[in-house]
């Protein structure tokens, strides 16, 4: 059981350190502290609001995402209007998908050879539209089902959602792994019901306490290849 962001599209770096990137890649003038506030109100609103459609690619959700921080910036007066500049969510969007891509390109020889050997269960937090994304980005036939939060009505952390996707699979908890890189919303729930787990682990949300564990840590997602003896 795979989760999708954060793992496979950005090899374990949470997307608002890559955001985070793209700012200061494009020159918005706003601290880092500011920065994660204009974060949190974007995944709030997107994740209370139909905004994200079913057709949308990433691409498409990354603009979404850059005008919904640069207006909540503006309106709380971190940013001027009469001086950002118009393109700034449009360059922080494509440098993000430029970022998805390359990550994404790692990974997909790999996830494809996995497939060959075990049957794939995306088991993701995303807003409706991950079949598009998966299309986009050449992933669409990887996994032999999708369990998407916004479709069946579960989010991680709840351990539900790991017991879905091992339905899916046909199998128990604890014949599969589960690959992904948010300790508290991946690792820890599929631990509770028997899954055996991969933690991806790079730049989180926050620092970690030193006392995480996992069946196996990897610094990059390359590091599967060896992990499952892939040639």
């Amino acid at each position: 059981m795979f989760d999708y962001g954060g793992t496979i599209d950005s090899d374990g770096t949470h997307w608002a350190e890559v955001i985070w990137m793209a700012y200061e890649a494009c020159g918005v003038p706003v601290s880092k502290a500011i920065f994660r506030n204009a974060y949190v109100y974007g995944e709030r609103t997107l994740g209370k609001n139909p905004i994200v459609r079913p057709h949308h690619t990433f691409l498409d959700m990354l603009r979404l995402k850059s005008e919904l921080q640069i207006r909540w910036l503006i309106d709380n007066d971190f940013l001027q209007e009469d001086t950002f500049r118009k393109e700034w969510p449009e360059e922080i969007a494509g440098w993000c998908y430029a970022y998805a891509r390359r990550a994404i390109g790692d990974a997909r020889p790999i996830l494809a050879e996995l497939k060959e050997r075990y049957p794939l269960v995306l088991v993701s937090n995303f807003y409706g539209n991950i079949g598009s994304v998966l299309k986009d980005f050449g992933l669409d036939g990887i996994f032999s089902s999708i369990v998407e939060s916004a479709v069946v009505g579960v989010r991680k952390p709840d351990p539900a959602i790991f017991r879905m996707g091992a339905d899916r699979l046909g199998l128990k908890p604890e014949e599969t792994v589960v690959v992904g890189d948010s300790y508290d919303k991946d690792i820890l729930p599929a631990t509770r019901i028997g899954c055996q787990t991969i933690w991806l682990k790079s730049v989180g949300w926050s620092d970690y306490k030193g006392d995480e564990t996992a069946d196996a840590i990897l610094s990059h997602f390359v590091e599967l290849r060896p992990l499952f003896r892939l040639v």
